[in-house]
């Protein structure tokens, strides 16, 4: 059978061929895929992995090391608007052409192995950067750590930025269950970077158990700050008056302190000034991490889909000065904690757009209308709650609703701030 010639062509092919929502886990088939690619990589390579931040610590250390003047390779999921935004080659998306290549590699070497989606485009992305002329790759993890197909490779650096409660069905309900699937990126005498700044024990213990050099946020590194300006320390690297990361949120400088200390252990084979880390951190840009867009009335986008990270976002919106009226568009998938992300929230919110997701795993907008009548209590009189079949409906809705001085809150799911990406974006040209 001929194998697809464009990318659009190749993702339906893989999407059609895994059509089950179940994730199978095990890296038996990845690897045995993997070792007929031949798949090495000939520079250090950084693996994240986290229950929150793991994708601002990826951005921080991509805009960090181009200002430094490394060649680059990123992998970081999911996409929000086009495939092509997980494979980025020096701060460039990689091209159509170059996807489909890779795609192509990974189709000649498969067999009758069965890949998943994720499986598939993981090995091929990674074939892809470790055949370009990069000095550094840094690698996402997807769901855990230890199961990922990610973590077929070995990291010269693994870092866990938090440890909190999300995809239980797969991770286990507990921090200690999740913290030893984020531990499994770890590798025997290779450093291995904690910023939470509770670590489970079944991590620390992991890490004990096969010999990796565990840093642990206050023991190894840490940092301090005032209004301007904040300062960094390491086990024999400080780095002082550091602006404060254009990412904004609470949670910005453990992501950032887990950054500079990936680049630590790495100084002799990735030398970074502190011009560089200044000006990296400064420029670093994220799409839907708390991202402000310019113009009234503010709107917000935030991936907050679960209780840490809507705590996280609920603590940002109390920082951002007094709006009259907060709008909410919400939309989630089914398997994850709703009650506790509409409890986070609630405290912010006055109208509630809540909007049904294109995914047989969403939860419906009508769903989550019966539980934030549930949850988010009694106490505003004139609180609204509305159901939309899209996201797009949703944010229409709460633009022609909101004041200039008020806010929207654009979050949930990753399906949830695409939606309302590609309806601006379209209403834009």
């Amino acid at each position: 059978m001929s194998t697809p010639t464009t990318l659009p062509a190749w993702l339906a092919l893989l999407e059609s061929r895994h059509a089950e929502t179940v994730i199978n886990m095990g890296l038996e088939r990845v690897r045995a895929v993997k070792e007929r690619l031949q798949l090495r990589f000939s520079c250090p390579v950084i693996m994240v992995a986290g229950t929150n931040g793991k994708g601002s610590t990826c951005a921080m250390l991509e805009s960090i090391l181009l200002r430094a003047g490394y060649r680059v390779g990123l992998y970081i999921k999911p996409h929000f608007l086009d495939f092509n935004e997980r494979a980025r080659l020096n701060g460039d998306l990689a091209s159509d052409e170059q996807l489909v290549q890779a795609f192509d590699a990974v189709e000649a070497v498969r067999g009758d192995t069965p890949l998943t989606y994720f499986e598939f485009t993981t090995l091929a992305i990674m074939h892809l950067m470790s055949k370009a002329p990069l000095d550094v790759v840094i690698l996402e993890v997807g769901l855990g750590g230890r199961l990922d197909a990610v973590n077929v490779v070995d990291a010269d650096v693994s870092i866990v930025t938090s440890v909190d409660i999300d995809h239980v069905d797969y991770l286990g309900g507990t921090r200690e269950q999740i913290g030893f699937e984020k531990a499994g990126i770890f590798r025997a005498g290779k450093a291995a970077i904690c910023s939470d700044p509770v670590p489970p024990q079944a991590l620390i213990d992991h890490a004990a158990a096969i010999g990796a050099d565990l840093w642990l946020m206050g023991r190894d590194f840490n940092y301090a700050g005032d209004k301007q300006q904040w300062n960094y320390g390491g086990r024999s690297q400080r780095r002082n008056s550091l602006a404060y990361p254009s990412l904004r949120g609470a949670n910005q400088l453990l992501n950032a302190s887990a950054a500079l200390a990936a680049l630590e252990v790495l100084k002799n084979e990735l030398p970074v000034g502190a011009q560089e880390v200044r000006h990296g951190l400064v420029t670093v840009e994220l799409p839907g991490r708390f991202q402000v867009l310019p113009g009234r009335p503010t709107v917000i986008l935030d991936v907050a889909h679960n209780p840490h990270a809507a705590a996280a976002l609920n603590q940002n919106l109390g920082n951002m000065g007094y709006h009259p009226y907060t709008f909410a568009v919400f939309g989630s998938m089914h398997d994850k904690d709703i009650d506790g992300v509409i409890k986070a929230m609630s405290e912010h919110v006055d109208h509630w757009c809540l909007t049904t997701l294109p995914s047989p795993r969403a939860a419906s907008a009508s769903e989550l209308a019966a539980k934030v009548q549930m949850l988010a209590g009694q106490e505003q009189q004139d609180r609204t709650v509305n159901v939309f079949d899209d996201p797009a409906a949703a944010f229409a809705n709460a633009m022609s609703r909101a004041g200039e001085n008020d806010r929207i809150v654009v979050f949930g799911s990753f399906l949830t701030v695409a939606g309302v990406m590609a309806a601006r974006k379209s209403s834009l040209h």
